[in-house]
This record gives C-alpha cells, structure tokens and sequence, in this order.
C-alpha cells in the first residue's frame, strides 16, 4: 500500500510539473502549427513532448482511481487511450517533419507558380533545355532548388542565370543551385 501511495504521489507530481512545462510553451501548443523556421518546430516538438507526458500522468491516475473502484483491466483501457489521444495529437508534427525528411515539394510554393517560371526560362531564345529542376523544403520556412539548364553556344549565360535567380527567388526559394551548360 505504501508504494501504491508513493507511486501515486510521483505520478500526481510530474503531472503537475508537466503542466508547468506546458504553460512555458503555450504558444506552441497548438495542434497545426505553421512552422516559419526551424526553432518554432522544435519547440512545437518540446511543447508536445511535455504534453504527452501530462496525458501519460493524467492516464496513470485515471487508472489508479478505477483500479481503486474495483475495475479490471484499468490499465489496459486507459492506457489505450492515452496511446490513442498521443497519436493523434503527434500526427502533424509527424506529417510534417516527414515531408522535410522525403525533400517534399514546398507547401507554400504552388506547383503552378513553379511551371510559370520554368515557362519563362524555356521560352527564352537563347535556352535550348531547362531540366532537373527539383524544389523542397530543407528546413521550415527555408525553400531551396537546383534546375539545369542547356545554353546556346556562344551565348554569355550570366543574364539568364540572373534571370532565373530573379523569377525563383520572387517565390520565396532562398538558395538555389542553377547549372548551365553550353549545347
């Protein structure tokens, strides 16, 4: 009985330790939340970290109290819900973080935008081929490309690479890799 008391008042003591973690990243507590750079993830992940651990806490005295109350199996059921109620509430942040680690196209650059430009480039007199032109997200809030492009020969590619930095960088792609090669 001792340790169930002990067990009880550790368990009554992170919850409310986590609260307090909570609290401090209460701006990052919401379930989407539009990433502008990399700490606002990180902290978002923090906040949630937290938050689990305070469904966990929450789960682990719900159960105490129904095993209190005589019902079996207590554990087992709050317990499923509380893998349920974390699951769901990590899913954005998930999706998210996998889209930055499969080098996803941008969110926020519409594929549309992208052909617009790649439109512009190839009708240039003096672009033979745009090619290989790849758009992702490296970090949130952090856009970066790479495209080919084949040169007539003969022609000077500066002010077509200054062009296509131009139309990018309009989009929001910060970095972006361009080769040209003369054809």
């Amino acid at each position: 009985m001792r340790s169930y008391r002990m067990n009880l008042n550790t368990t009554v003591t992170n919850l409310l330790v986590n609260l307090i973690g909570v609290w401090f990243f209460r701006n990052y507590a919401r379930v989407n939340l539009v990433y502008r750079n990399a700490e606002d993830m990180n902290n978002h992940s923090v906040c949630l970290h937290v938050l689990a651990d305070s469904i966990r806490s929450a789960g682990l005295i719900l159960a105490s109290w129904f095993l209190s109350l005589g019902v079996q199996n207590a554990e087992v059921l709050c317990f499923g819900l509380v893998s349920v109620a974390v699951f769901m509430l990590v899913m954005p942040l998930f999706r998210a973080s996998g889209g930055i680690l499969l080098q996803m196209a941008p969110p926020n650059v519409p594929t549309s935008a992208l052909s617009k430009c790649w439109r512009q480039i190839t009708a240039r007199e003096d672009v033979s081929e745009v090619s290989q032109a790849r758009f992702w997200e490296l970090v949130p809030g952090h856009v970066v490309g790479s495209l080919s492009i084949q040169v007539k020969k003969g022609i000077d590619d500066r002010p077509i690479l200054q062009l296509v930095h131009g139309l990018y960088h309009d989009l929001g792609i910060q970095d972006l890799t361009v080769q040209a090669d003369n054809v």
